[in-house]
């Protein structure tokens, strides 16, 4: 059997994490088997799992529910959840979606609490620590106030949904997932606190990685050099403390941290799109909101969709099944979508490393197969100590916005799925604090709009470089929602969001700093202007083409200038370059130039980093290619056109070391695929699937080695002129369970590029039901 354990991709939230961790992810084998299974082959495997499945019909009593709850699943798999109270249709939600998604909301659970060694073993400490090192410890009662007024009960009842199913599973050992058979655990309860950790949104913030890099390059270079090489806007010049030390501030200075940039599956190039029209521009005269959240291309998928219609609540969408509530779709009145913000909310402070400046916390780690581990936790008045470098007597700490009240991932999302029109929009949205989101807004009145919602730290300060921790570098507060970039109606009668520099649509008197970097390329954002700005009379299905659009303006710009620096270097009868010079520059699939694109730009790319810069800012800037440079150097002629024939005997090298001596011939979909592998056990796997489209076209297909390994698992597009129009996909399916019927049913649909109906009302609802589960309280 292979054993392929990895950290589901629920563990980078939005955010998690739309900014995404670079690489792929780690998979890790530190456990055998159970020796029940290890004998098991395929076949009996597999009939092991649909001997577990959750019951989809009848009827099940429940301590804890108020009165009947109706759960009406239709054929894709998503549950329409009918209550009579919001009590029960949150209980509800727990018990479906642990039906659903248990295994990967335990191993989120731990993950978030500092307990994945306990059944993962030694590999795991280090992640484990930093989760504890980042668990919040402030006000309760102001954490909870902070999401919604009713947020406790809410959750609390959600969790009690949970822990119903985990009762009746830990009850009867046979209906256990086949996940945690094969692991040899079982799932613990939970608390009314899971939902609100911390380390599972720390993805979505980087900053602190980047001021890193930043000081490394004013240690090696200068910062007057250091200028010349980072772009900032609003241009600001980085400006490091006189008498700070930066030498030896590098991204080991991050500590445990590094983790989360490396062992959940993202690419940090990746983003999500979203887009709103107003009804002057649709067929319909009613606005069109459409969204696709890029994060890890997992198998279970990172979404989770719910309908919940109960007294106060009718609302569907997508969010973590671990989290209550939906975070992305629509209710009675209004749609809203996201993407990230690159929002400044995080800052590195270099302390003194003594024990009067450091508080000391001890906690134990309990280890698989081992000994447990005595970890310390240390803290400064600014947060968290990330490292200490004995060397220079200095401690690294991070101060973010994720040590305020109301910042655990989604859970505003309580308030925003109840706001009726703009006003309650933006109430809501003030309430929305980590990670930062471009979210837009329709109602069915006909209205747009836009927040960059974020908890934005006011600094003295660009935020850029790390300061010292002596108290000349503190927040003054935090900029109110009122003052943070936004549209309303706007005359473009459109707006869109890609994880772009969103300060662009601002007016030139708007001076509030959110942050001075926006590093996610804009061609995506470009390209959704270039079809929406001039263009009308849109419906549905034209925005289920604009989301997979494989057009490349990255491509578009650059393709050319290869060509002739080709050209110039006595290159052009290659058949590579010849067909580069008639390629229309679409990421399709069914091409062959794309992968001549793909390999030739990112050889080009390390080249010209090698040539341009001393090596070890090279070193530095290889992973942050600066695509004017690049032009730049195409078009003097000379040691561009050198370089750009030297890039394509790479390119060709490496794709014939990849697909063999016919690689001239095949097609891009042949080395571009996504691979959906079940976390633990092969015989669970999905089959691959060609892709289109790249990392910087809409579509958004990115990851490392011209795979797939991030991009929109969820995509959705609603209609407010008739709700039950509006359409969307999740993928490999809605249910986490192998065997399950729903478990991988929307993954052909996805790999077209396909969507379905997101029914709404109960007529549509009850005509596509397909499976009825009546929840009832127990009379004991």
């Amino acid at each position: 059997m292979k054993l392929r354990l990895v950290i589901i991709a629920a563990l980078a939230i939005t955010a998690v994490v739309e900014k995404a961790a670079r690489g792929q992810a780690d998979r890790l084998t530190t456990l055998p088997p159970s020796s029940a299974f290890a004998h098991l082959s395929k076949s009996a495997l597999r009939d092991s799992a649909r001997a577990r499945l959750a019951s989809l019909d009848g009827h099940v009593s429940l301590t804890g529910l108020d009165s009947a709850v109706e759960v009406r699943r239709d054929r894709w798999g998503v549950p329409h959840i009918y209550a009579r109270t919001a009590h029960d249709v949150f209980f509800a939600q727990g018990y479906v979606a642990a039906q659903d998604r248990l295994f990967q909301m335990e191993i989120w659970r731990r993950a978030g609490e500092g307990r994945l060694a306990e059944v993962l073993g030694t590999a795991y400490v280090t992640r484990d620590r930093l989760a504890r090192l980042f668990k919040y410890r402030g006000d309760t009662a102001a954490e909870w106030r902070s999401y919604a007024p009713d947020a406790r009960r809410l959750v609390t009842a959600f969790v009690n949904g949970v822990n119903a199913y985990i009762d009746e599973v830990r009850a009867h050992p046979a209906k256990l997932p086949i996940e945690f058979s094969l692991l040899g655990f079982v799932p613990e309860r939970w608390s009314p606190e899971v939902p609100l950790t911390r380390v599972t949104s720390l993805s979505g913030v980087g900053n602190g990685a980047s001021e890193l890099l930043h000081a490394r390059l004013v240690a090696l270079v200068g910062a007057k050099r250091a200028n010349e090489l980072l772009d900032t806007y609003p241009h600001h010049d980085l400006d490091p403390v006189p008498g700070l030390d930066l030498n030896g501030l590098d991204q080991d200075a991050l500590g445990g941290m590094a983790q989360v940039y490396t062992d959940v599956t993202f690419n940090r190039i990746e983003g999500s799109n979203n887009w709103v029209v107003s009804g002057r521009k649709t067929a319909s005269g009613k606005p069109i909101l459409a969204n696709d959240p890029h994060r890890a291309i997992t198998n279970p998928g990172v979404r989770y969709i719910t309908h919940l219609v109960a007294p106060g609540w009718n609302v569907i969408g997508a969010g973590e099944p671990a989290s209550p509530g939906v975070s992305i779709g629509h209710n009675e009145r209004i749609a809203f979508g996201l993407t990230i913000v690159d929002m400044d909310q995080q800052d590195i402070i270099v302390e003194l490393a003594s024990s009067a400046n450091l508080q000391l916390i001890q906690d134990t780690i309990r280890v698989r197969g081992e000994a447990p581990r005595v970890v310390r936790l240390s803290y400064s008045q600014h947060g968290p100590v990330l490292s200490v470098d004995r060397e220079r007597s200095r401690a690294i700490v991070v101060r973010m916005v994720g040590q305020e009240p109301g910042t655990a991932a989604y859970l505003a999302s309580l308030s925003l799925d109840r706001a009726r029109n703009w006003r309650e929009f933006q109430a809501a949205m003030a309430r929305w604090k980590m990670p930062a989101e471009n979210m837009i807004y329709a109602d069915v009145d006909g209205n747009i709009g836009w927040i960059a919602a974020g908890l934005m730290p006011r600094r003295s300060w660009s935020g850029l470089l790390p300061v010292p921790g002596d108290g000349r570098h503190e927040w003054s507060g935090f900029v109110p929602t009122s003052q943070l970039p936004q549209l309303y109606n706007p005359p473009s009668n459109y707006i869109a969001t890609a994880n772009d520099n969103i300060l662009r649509y601002m007016p030139a008197s708007y001076d509030t700093p959110i942050s001075y970097e926006f590093p996610h390329p804009s061609y995506r954002a470009e390209r959704l202007h270039e079809v929406l700005r001039d263009s009308g009379r849109f419906t549905v299905r034209d925005f289920e083409r604009l989301q997979h659009d494989d057009l490349s303006l990255f491509a578009r710009r650059l393709a050319p200038a290869l060509v002739a620096a080709a050209t110039g270097g006595g290159a052009s009868a290659r058949p590579e370059v010849r067909e580069m010079k008639t390629w229309d520059f679409h990421m399709s699939k069914d091409a062959h130039a794309p992968m001549v694109f793909e390999a030739w730009s990112a050889a080009l790319a390390r080249l010209v980093a090698d040539a341009v810069y001393p090596r070890n800012v090279a070193s530095v800037l290889r992973t942050r290619a600066d695509w004017s440079v690049v032009d730049s150097v195409l078009r003097a002629g000379g040691r561009g056109d050198t370089l750009a024939v030297a890039a394509l005997d790479s390119a060709v090298a490496s794709l014939r070391r990849r697909l063999g001596p016919n690689a001239g011939k095949q097609p891009w979909g042949a080395l571009h695929v996504v691979q959906l592998e079940h976390p633990v056990a092969a015989a669970f796997d999905l089959p691959p699937l060609a892709r289109g489209g790249d990392a910087n076209t809409v579509m958004a297909t990115g990851g490392a080695n011209f795979r797939q390994t991030a991009g929109a698992s969820y995509r959705e597009i609603i209609d407010l002129g008739d709700f039950d129009n509006s359409m969307a996909i999740n993928v490999p399916g809605q249910s986490a369970q192998p065997e399950s019927p729903h478990y991988s049913d929307l993954l052909p649909l996805w790999g077209r590029g396909e969507y379905f109906p997101l029914v709404f009302s109960r007529k549509r609802v009850e005509r596509e039901t397909r499976h009825v589960l009546m929840l009832l309280p127990s009379r004991h």
